[in-house]
């Protein structure tokens, strides 16, 4: 997967507004695994059901937000809280 450079470049944590950058594909993999075991959920305290196409991950690596078709999915509800991962 891959964004623009010069979207990714303005593109910020809407919560904290810290930087973001690509996610790692394992990374993504791991995630994608435990929506495939119902067991991740994102900040708005709903399951993840889709799997991920990729992510931006924020400055601090504590959230991630969802890139679904392309799009990032850059809602604070949607971001998803990485200390369900291992």
């Amino acid at each position: 997967m891959s964004l623009d450079k010069e979207l990714l470049a303005i593109l910020c944590c809407p919560a904290t507004k810290q930087a973001v950058s690509l996610a790692e594909e394992s990374l993504i993999q791991k995630l994608n695994a435990a929506v495939a075991r119902g067991e991740l959920k994102n900040l708005g305290k709903r399951p993840v059901s889709v799997e991920l196409d990729g992510g931006l991950i924020r400055a601090d690596r504590k959230i991630l937000y969802p890139v679904r078709d392309n799009i990032p999915v850059m809602l604070i509800e949607e971001g998803i809280p990485l200390e369900q991962i291992d």
